[in-house]
């Protein structure tokens, strides 16, 4: 009969998330030697490894990745039943791993977080930014209890909730030709030097959407920070779309100028997203409730 303590499945789950033991044992407060304890006992007991071994880094092999979620539901099970177990209220605590690509975790940061956080502000937030493609891999491989990104995600394990509308503008430096132009019209972007997001972000997605529309052009620059692309923009480099959000300050001071694009459909849709077989715990819950 399997006898797997909640050590265990803790050094467990956070060497999976992080890669290693010894950061998984300072995480834990536990000394290196009595983690590695833990999950070898652990494997002996499963009478299988649930890592492969490469170069000093610990990865999860097909066993480990179908019991990860398993151990971190026990794990969430546990503490909710402690919370419950004590007949009063109690206020949340533990860890939420939320994920947002680039855009909402740079400019809407205070939107997602902000009603959770004073809510329950004894639950510890750890945010991950990224493009919308390494967010979705983060969420399918548990690293991520929940997501919110700006690009359209496809995928059977991953449940995707609309949350905000966004859009894009396209941009020039103020004395670009495009933005001394009264009218503008799709062929007045033939030849036009673009600056662009990285592929895998939504930016570049939307973007590329909008570039089918008009006469070819030129991509100069492939950059993954917004305000990379607003600085290169202001410098007269290219044209780039890029957040509304992101801009409002640069438009207001007149370092960038919007062009105006109704020949261009900018809009999206930000949304959340949701691993099918995590299991919500009380933390997650309340989030999904503060964003819904």
């Amino acid at each position: 009969m399997l006898n797997v303590s909640l050590r265990q499945l803790d050094v467990f789950v956070q060497v999976a998330l992080l890669g290693s033991v010894r950061a998984a044992a300072e995480r834990l407060h536990l000394t290196q030697p009595a983690a590695s304890m833990a999950l070898a006992e652990m494997e002996r007991q499963l009478d299988a490894p649930v890592f492969d071994r490469e170069r000093g880094r610990l990865r999860l092999n097909a066993r480990g990745r179908e019991l990860l979620p398993l151990a971190q539901e026990l794990l969430e099970r546990h503490a909710e039943f402690g919370r419950r177990a004590t007949g009063k209220t109690v206020a949340l605590a533990g860890e939420l791993r939320i994920g947002a690509s680039n855009t909402v975790g740079n400019y809407r940061v205070g939107e997602l977080l902000g009603e959770f956080v004073r809510a329950h502000p004894h639950v510890a937030i750890r945010l991950r930014v990224a493009n919308t493609d390494d967010i979705a891999a983060a969420m399918l491989d548990h690293s991520l209890d929940v997501g919110c990104v700006e690009g359209p995600v496809t995928h059977p394990l991953l449940e995707v909730h609309p949350w905000r509308d966004d859009a894009l503008v396209v941009c020039a430096a103020p004395d670009h030709l495009l933005a001394k132009k009264r009218t503008l019209k799709p062929e007045h972007f033939a030849g036009a030097r673009w600056v662009l997001r990285e592929p895998g972000s939504a930016t570049r997605a939307t973007t590329e959407r909008a570039l089918a529309l008009l006469p070819p052009g030129e991509t100069v620059l492939e950059l993954d920070q917004i305000e990379a692309i607003k600085q290169a923009v202001a410098a007269g480099l290219g044209i780039a779309c890029l957040p509304e959000v992101a801009v409002t300050d640069a438009l207001a001071t007149g370092r960038l100028a919007a062009l105006k694009t109704p020949f261009l459909d900018l809009r999206r849709k930000l949304s959340i997203l949701l691993h099918r077989e995590k299991y919500r715990g009380a933390a997650l819950d309340a989030f999904l409730h503060s964003v819904s």
